[in-house]
């Protein structure tokens, strides 16, 4: 026998890579295509931290399929990541529009996410909201939005758009699962919002804030669901928040695991 024979016959298999849903708006914005770009570029970064995470990644565009369909294509995601973009239609949270600073709605991708919470609360799938998605985590389950803040901390205002991202600090509690997985409760971020929590959703908690006071994450008590109001993701963003957030997940997975086998 061999050499080559007897390690083709000892060679371990491959692990199987767990499924990463990377749950976006749209992947068509043609009336506004410097925002889209950069929007692209943020989710792509996204995609390939999960790949290179250990993640098999499925990208949808949650505004170009209906809500049944988006459910379907992720039904057996063993975990989701809910990333940025416009702001939500305020139907879904009791108020109305007119507000100041509002943006284009996509309301076949609000439908869609918020039943992807709703059903990861349900499942006990971990989950991770990035911008929009920690807004979309918040009212899912019941809560509302701040329709438009003070120009200030959180955002660059009058600059191209590749120079809207505004970099602050964030204090995170230090009970937090959140404090836990970045290994930090004092931390800086990268963020781009005009909106922000008000009221919490049932079963969330703030985990951190920012200087001005607004909230910046929440966590589920008892589902492994997060939220970040930053972006990770940004170019500028210290190099390891991704990744570490997404080991997060990671790890809520095979908590879950080990729980279902017990």
């Amino acid at each position: 026998m061999t050499t080559q024979n007897l390690a083709t016959m000892t060679a371990l298999p491959e692990p199987v890579r767990p499924t990463l849903a990377v749950v976006e708006v749209t992947r068509s914005r043609p009336d506004r295509p410097e925002y889209h770009a950069k929007v692209q570029t943020l989710n792509a970064t996204v995609v390939d931290a999960g790949t290179r995470g250990g993640w098999t990644v499925v990208r949808l565009a949650a505004a170009d399929l209906d809500p049944a369909a988006l459910l379907d294509l992720t039904d057996s995601a063993d975990a989701v990541v809910i990333v940025g973009g416009e702001d939500i239609d305020p139907r879904f949270y009791g108020a109305q529009p007119g507000y100041e600073g509002e943006t284009t709605h996509f309301v076949d991708a609000d439908e869609g996410q918020i039943a992807l919470v709703q059903r990861a609360a349900d499942r006990g799938t971990p989950l991770l909201g990035i911008c929009r998605g920690l807004q979309i985590i918040n009212v899912a389950l019941g809560g509302d939005l701040v329709q438009h803040i003070d120009d200030g901390i959180h955002r660059n205002v009058g600059v191209p758009i590749d120079d809207i991202l505004s970099t602050h600090d964030v204090v995170l509690r230090s009970t937090s699962t959140l404090a836990a997985a970045l290994g930090d409760t004092r931390i800086s971020v990268q963020s781009a919002h005009h909106q922000s929590v008000g009221r919490l959703g049932a079963g969330l908690t703030s985990v951190a804030t920012a200087p001005d006071g607004l909230v910046e994450a929440v966590e589920h008590r008892t589902a492994p669901i997060t939220g970040v109001q930053w972006h990770p993701e940004a170019p500028d963003a210290p190099a390891a928040q991704l990744p570490l957030l997404l080991a997060s997940l990671h790890n809520k997975l095979k908590a879950a695991e080990v729980a279902q086998a017990a």
